[in-house]
C-alpha cells in the first residue's frame, strides 16, 4: 500500500528527535544488565552480525535500544547516521522497510562513518529474515539491532539467519533491577564473585548478611505481586500495576498479537488455556486434564501452549535425562513472571497470605533469575523425579556438571527429612554441591549434618539468591 512520503517522513521525525538536535525524553538513568552486551555489539562487535533483542512485551526492549542510541550520540556518532523505527506503527508497517530507509535518507543525508539501525517489532517487516541476512552480508557499513516479541522471529528465519544475528534474550526485571528502578535506599549487601564462595563463609558472615537483608524482604514480596515489568514496577498502586499487566497480556498479546502474528481465531480457547496454566504455575502439565477441563482436542491445546511459549509468556522444562523417557514425560510449566498469575486471576496481594501460592510465586521467580543469568551459556534447565515421586524443582546442566536447586519457601526451617529428593539425586549423580532456597533469613548457611556423602548443600534465602543473581557477574562455571 502506498504511504504518503510526507506522512512517513513526519512519523520518522517524531521517533528520531536527535535529527533536530533534541534529546530523548523520559529516558531512565538506570540501565538493565543487558545494556552492556548490546552496547558492545553495536560499538565493537565480536563478529559481523546484527543483534536481536528478544522478549515479551513491556519488558524494556525499546528503552534499551534508545539508551544505546543515546550512548552512540554521546560518543560522537552523527545524528543523521542513527535511525530508530518501530514497525508496530501502522504507517511504518504499511510503508515497509525499504520505503522507511529511503525516507530517512531523503530527510537526513548520510554523514561520514557507520550507520546504526534500531528496528522495533521487526516481525512485522515483510520477509524480515531475508532482509536482515542481506544487510549483514552486503551492507558492512551498517550495524543493526532489532526487537521481536515472538519466538517465530527467530524460528522462522533460523536457517537463513545462522551466523547473521546474535540474540540477547530479555526476561522481566530481576529483583536487583527492580530495586534500582524503584530507587530505594536500602542497606548495601556484599557483592560476591561466585555462589561457590558462600560455601566457605564462616557462620558469622551468614548471620551478619541476614541481618542486613531484613529490609529487603518486604520489597521482595511486593516484587512478587507487582511484577518485573518496568511500567508496573513504577506504578504507585499494586492494584493499578496488576490491572496494567493484565491488560497488556490479555488484550495485547492474547487478543492482538496472536491474531496478527499467528492467525489465531479461537482467542477465547487460547485465553482459557493460559488461565489454566496460571492456575498450575510451577506444576507438571497434565494434557489430559487440560483438554478435559477446556473441552479442546490435544493438538489444539498443544498448539496453544507452543504459541504461549513463542510469545515469551511461559517456559517449559523437560525432566532430567535424554531419549524416549524425556519424550514421553510431562513438561513443567513456569510463567514468565511471578506476578502474572495473581494479576490475571485477580488475586491482588492475597498470595502473601497463602503459603502455597507464595511458595509457587517464589519458585517461579527463582527459575526466572537462574534462566536470565545463565541462558546465554547454553545451560539446559530441567526438573527431576525419582522414586516415590520424590522431586527436585530445578536442575541446571552445563557440560557434564549438574547443579540442583530445591525451593522450600515456608516458615519452618528446612531439615534433611524435607530434602529426600535432593539427597537421592545428589547421591545418584555424584553431585558435589546443591542449593536449597529458603524463606527465613536465619535459614542461611551450609548444612552441616549431612549423611556420609560428598555433596555440600547450601541453604540460601530467596531474596538474597534473586538479588545476587541480578546484581553480580556470576557465571555457572564459577558456581
Amino acid at each position: 500500500m502506498q504511504v504518503s512520503k510526507t506522512e512517513l517522513t513526519s512519523v520518522l521525525g517524531q521517533f528520531n528527535p536527535w535529527w533536530r538536535s533534541e534529546g530523548i525524553s523520559d529516558l531512565p538513568a538506570w540501565r538493565r544488565a543487558a545494556f552492556r552486551e548490546l552496547q558492545s555489539w553495536m560499538t565493537q562487535p565480536p563478529a559481523p552480525r546484527a543483534v536481536l533483542l528478544s522478549g515479551a512485551r513491556q519488558i524494556g526492549k525499546t528503552t534499551l535500544m534508545l539508551q544505546a542510541v543515546e550512548s552512540l550520540l554521546q560518543e560522537g556518532v552523527p545524528p543523521a547516521n542513527i535511525l530508530y523505527a518501530t514497525f508496530d506503527h501502522p504507517i511504518l508497517k504499511l510503508a515497509g522497510i525499504d520505503a522507511v530507509l529511503e525516507a530517512w535518507r531523503e530527510r537526513e543525508p548520510r554523514a561520514a562513518g557507520l550507520e546504526y539501525l534500531f528496528l522495533d517489532e521487526a516481525q512485522f517487516i515483510h520477509e524480515w529474515g531475508t532482509w536482515v541476512k542481506h544487510q549483514v552480508d552486503f551492507s558492512k557499513q551498517r550495524r543493526i539491532a532489532f526487537t521481536g516479541s515472538a519466538m517465530p522471529l527467530v524460528e522462522a528465519g533460523q536457517e537463513s539467519g545462522v551466523g547473521r544475528w546474535h540474540t540477547i534474550r530479555l526476561t522481566t526485571l530481576s529483583f536487583y533491577e527492580y530495586l534500582q528502578i524503584k530507587n530505594l535506599s536500602l542497606p548495601a549487601l556484599p557483592r560476591i564473585k561466585s555462589m561457590r564462595e558462600l560455601f566457605d563463609w564462616p557462620q558469622s558472615d551468614f548471620t551478619r548478611v541476614a541481618e542486613t537483608a531484613a529490609s529487603h524482604v518486604g520489597h521482595f514480596h511486593e516484587y512478587l505481586v507487582r511484577g518485573g515489568f518496568p511500567q508496573t514496577a513504577q506504578v504507585e498502586s499494586i492494584t493499578q500495576a496488576q490491572r496494567l499487566l493484565r491488560e497488556d497480556i490479555i488484550d495485547k498479546v492474547l487478543k492482538r498479537d496472536m491474531t496478527a502474528l499467528f492467525g489465531v481465531r479461537r482467542v477465547l480457547d487460547l485465553e482459557h488455556t493460559f488461565l489454566y496454566l496460571c492456575m498450575h504455575d510451577g506444576g507438571l502439565l497434565d494434557m489430559v486434564d487440560l483438554c478435559a477441563n477446556l473441552e479442546v482436542k490435544r493438538p489444539t491445546a498443544q498448539h496453544f501452549i507452543e504459541l504461549l511459549e513463542a510469545t515469551h509468556l511461559i517456559y517449559r522444562l523437560p525432566p532430567l535425562g535424554y531419549g524416549k523417557d524425556v519424550l514421553r514425560a510431562r513438561f513443567k510449566i513456569y510463567l514468565a513472571d511471578a506476578a502474572i498469575a495473581p494479576a490475571v486471576m485477580l488475586k491482588g496481594k492475597a498470595i502473601l497470605e497463602d503459603p502455597t501460592a507464595l511458595g509457587v510465586a517464589t519458585e517461579t521467580a527463582v527459575f526466572k533469575h537462574l534462566f536470565a543469568r545463565y541462558y546465554a551459556q547454553n545451560v539446559r534447565f530441567t526438573y527431576w523425579r525419582g522414586k516415590k515421586d520424590r522431586e527436585v524443582d530445578l536442575v541446571a546442566e552445563i557440560g557434564g556438571q549438574i547443579i540442583p536447586f530445591e525451593v522450600k519457601y515456608r516458615a519452618q526451617h528446612t531439615g534433611l527429612r524435607d530434602l529426600k529428593g535432593l539427597l537421592e539425586l545428589c547421591q545418584q549423580k555424584n553431585i558435589d554441591r546443591a542449593y536449597v532456597v529458603t524463606k527465613s533469613l536465619d535459614n542461611f548457611g551450609v548444612i552441616a549434618d549431612l549423611p556420609d556423602m560428598a555433596t555440600r548443600i547450601l541453604r540460601i534465602p530467596a531474596p538474597l539468591l534473586c538479588y545476587w543473581m541480578g546484581e553480580s557477574e556470576l557465571t555457572l562455571e564459577q558456581q
